[in-house]
């Protein structure tokens, strides 16, 4: 599997690009109708899905190296895979504005990735 501390670092990034750029598109379909198709929902999912990848790639680095796991930076992780629960529970609460709430979802876990990046070594 190569160096599981490298996928992790890297596929951060991929997780902070798809994440903000379905965010980016849901926010635009909120707005513009011509935006709002089905490929979109797909990418979502992709976007979420590499956040869920990158969880598993850290809790296997932790375990493979025997690591402490920094406190902080794994309260993101975890706490972003609930909130992609929280957001698709919300889906016909919010039917009306569902673009909105998976805009601002997309954003948020983009965000709490960022946060995860940059915190401090020691969490």
């Amino acid at each position: 599997m190569g160096d599981l501390r490298a996928w992790h670092d890297a596929w951060a990034w991929v997780v902070v690009g798809a994440n903000t750029a379905v965010g980016v598109w849901a926010l635009a379909a909120h707005r513009i109708a011509a935006l709002r198709h089905r490929i979109g929902w797909w990418a979502t999912a992709v976007a979420q899905i590499t956040l869920v990848v990158q969880v598993v790639l850290g809790v296997a680095l932790v375990n493979r190296e025997d690591r402490e796991l920094p406190g902080f930076h794994a309260f993101y992780g975890f706490v972003s895979v609930a909130a992609i629960g929280i957001i698709y529970s919300y889906r016909y609460q919010l039917k009306g504005k569902v673009y909105l709430l998976y805009g601002g979802g997309g954003l948020s876990l983009a965000g709490m990735a960022l946060r995860a990046i940059f915190l401090p070594p020691t969490g």
